[in-house]
């Protein structure tokens, strides 16, 4: 199999096998109308196998959630066709509309339009709580 490589933009490489499309819709990328390349299940000497998710052009995206998501992914920024830039995503202090308070006394699941935001409260658990209601979020 052969994928071509992409000119400018993102290549999130080393995401957990199968998750490419949950990292997709993290993102909140629109598969639809974003040039994209998904490899999925594909062999990883590290982890046994692996998902790559390439994106042209990729703009202004929130990589953050990526340290909650995709730990151990790393994110190559590709520009005139070359790598210029390695990152591993960090864990993020705070998490605005990512994930949703399943809390049902949550004042974000009683009221309409309250933002969904969620802290780090534990790093090496990756445990966030609700801001409103302290309740752990649940991936």
């Amino acid at each position: 199999m052969e994928v071509t490589s992409i000119r400018n933009g993102i290549i999130i490489d080393h995401v957990p096998a199968g998750t490419a499309l949950k990292v997709l819709q993290y993102l909140r990328i629109d598969p639809t109308s974003t040039k994209l390349a998904l490899i999925m299940n594909t062999d990883s000497k590290q982890y046994g196998s692996k998902d790559i998710i390439k994106i042209e052009d990729a703009g202004d995206l929130n990589l953050d959630v990526l340290g909650f998501i995709a730990r151990q992914a790393t994110i190559d920024i590709v520009r005139g066709g070359k790598i210029v830039r390695k990152e591993k995503p960090n864990l993020p202090e705070h998490m605005v509309n990512v994930i949703t308070c399943k809390n049902p006394r949550c004042v974000t699941t009683t009221e309409r339009g309250i933002d969904q935001m969620f802290h780090l409260v534990h790093s090496e658990r990756q445990e966030y709580r609700c801001d409103y209601c302290d309740e752990e979020a649940k991936l």
